[in-house]
């Protein structure tokens, strides 16, 4: 089959694309920036790359007619305050599209929307579960509460919390209850109900078998990692309060935590229904789930993560458009130092940030971080992904790739820090040498003095760090 998948370089759409293709299937991605797709999958012979935004009416053109399944997996719950609005405009377009088209079925991945009283976040989810629905093709709809897997937000929030913090004072919604599904069996609904009719316009909770409150969830985490948690809640958090909690002890930004602190205060309990023998799935239980994500952390094969969407941090976009750093109007620190053994150079720079730190004086780069974190910004807390491999559209710390190409000898990083500016860092070899230059593009006077602040700080940390990166120890 054709398979039209949306939020391909999302947290759910990258695992579905190696399953679809194990399966058979050719595959149309829907993305906004091709430059954000890693090489191995834009070079794939039974995929077909297309820039899509539904946001954007003329870029719709793009999508072929000749498609059998699409899967709407367009979410933007952290993009903005006005998410419903985003959200309901993008379902509208998408149905005016795929109705034009030969699919036959529509896949749509929502959340349990049983509760009397839902979050906007919900409550959007269950309004474009409506818009979706079409006369013209079959919607299958699978709702999921807490999705474990390594690299989720709520997976990585509980993660945070649990190995951070011996013993917890937490808001009173750490008592709420929900059914935490493992990933694996999330995309082993999507993908089983391909062509399917038995769930042809018809809308499935699906759910692991444990029904937990959230601080259930934080101790049986805790108890699979051996570990030993204290965990008091207290009634007089107020939902902002709970907010900065959040963002303050874990990964997340501040906008997703707001949206998921609305969230978290309601009851995520699905309607059980007759999907698991339609389908032949069996649910795991949470402390599986969880050891199965840490099998993927260990074996340093995280597929991809909330992180890696360009809402995880101030980026809006267009990746393509910051590739090319400007040489007017700017301040540049540029370093050139002959390279003893490239190789081992290429791996150190690939492998820069994260628990690896930035090689010198990464205690200035933690306090940098503080501060960013401290006047609302991402601080270093997203890390990333992969300590080994980078593609465009990573993040690294509070840096987001625009470029990185081995072959080439050359990465390039983008600011996502808060900056009176805009600021690029970059790696390349030419010939025998290493080029780390370092540019900033000041607004206004305020980043001018920001620039000639940090100067004698700048001069210290990149004369080390380019220092480190050629020694061959």
């Amino acid at each position: 089959m054709r398979i039209l998948l949306t939020g391909a370089t999302g947290y759910i759409g990258k695992r579905l694309i190696p399953i679809l293709l194990e399966m058979g299937h050719s595959i149309i991605c829907c993305v906004r920036d091709k430059q954000r797709v890693p090489e191995e999958v834009s070079a794939h012979e039974r995929i077909d790359i297309i820039e899509v935004d539904f946001l954007k009416t003329e870029t719709l053109h793009r999508i072929p007619k000749d498609i059998n399944v699409a899967y709407y997996l367009i979410h933007s719950m952290s993009s903005s305050t006005k998410f419903e609005q985003l959200e309901e405009d993008c379902a509208i377009n998408f149905k005016k599209c795929i109705e034009n088209t030969n699919a036959q079925q529509v896949i749509y991945l929502s959340g349990i929307v049983n509760d009397q009283q839902l979050s906007k976040h919900l409550q959007s989810r269950k309004n474009v579960e409506i818009t979706l629905q079409s006369e013209i093709y079959a919607l299958t709809t699978f709702r999921a509460g807490i999705i474990v897997g390594s690299g989720s937000a709520s997976f990585e929030i509980i993660r945070d919390l649990t190995e951070k913090l011996p013993i917890m004072v937490a808001p009173k919604w750490i008592n709420t209850k929900s059914q935490p599904i493992g990933i694996r069996n999330v995309l082993e609904y999507l993908t089983k109900a391909i062509g399917n009719e038995k769930v042809f316009r018809q809308s499935f909770d699906i759910f692991g078998p444990n029904t937990m409150t959230y601080k259930d969830m934080m101790l049986q985490f805790a108890e699979v990692r051996g570990l030993k948690r204290t965990i008091f809640s207290v009634p007089v958090m107020t939902p902002k309060l709970s907010s900065y909690w959040l963002y303050f002890i874990t990964t997340t930004s501040y906008k997703l935590a707001k949206n998921l602190v609305d969230s978290m205060k309601v009851e995520v309990i699905g309607k059980p229904s007759d999907i698991n023998e339609i389908l032949d799935i069996q649910p795991m239980t949470y402390k599986e789930a969880v050891k199965n994500a840490f099998i993927k952390i260990e074996q340093n094969s995280v597929i991809s993560s909330w992180k890696d969407s360009l809402i995880s941090g101030l980026f809006r976009e267009k990746i393509s458009r910051y590739i090319k750093v400007p040489e007017y109007g700017c301040f540049k620190d540029i370093k050139k130092r002959k390279i003893i053994d490239e190789e081992k150079t290429l791996d150190k720079i690939w492998a820069i940030g994260g628990k690896n730190g930035w090689y010198y004086a990464t205690f200035l780069w933690k306090i940098r971080g503080y501060l960013d974190k401290a006047f609302g910004g991402i601080g270093l807390r997203r890390g990333r992904r992969d300590q080994k491999t980078l593609n465009a559209g990573d993040p690294l710390d509070f840096w987001r790739v625009l470029y990185a190409d081995k072959e080439e000898k050359r990465l390039l990083l983008f600011a996502e820090m808060r900056l009176p500016g805009e600021a690029w860092l970059e790696f390349k070899i030419e010939k025998d040498h290493l080029v780390q230059r370092a540019t900033f593009r000041p607004k206004g006077i305020w980043g001018r003095l920001y620039w000639y602040a940090v100067l004698p700080f700048h001069g210290f940390i990149f004369k080390g760090m380019i220092k480190k990166l050629i020694q061959k120890d």
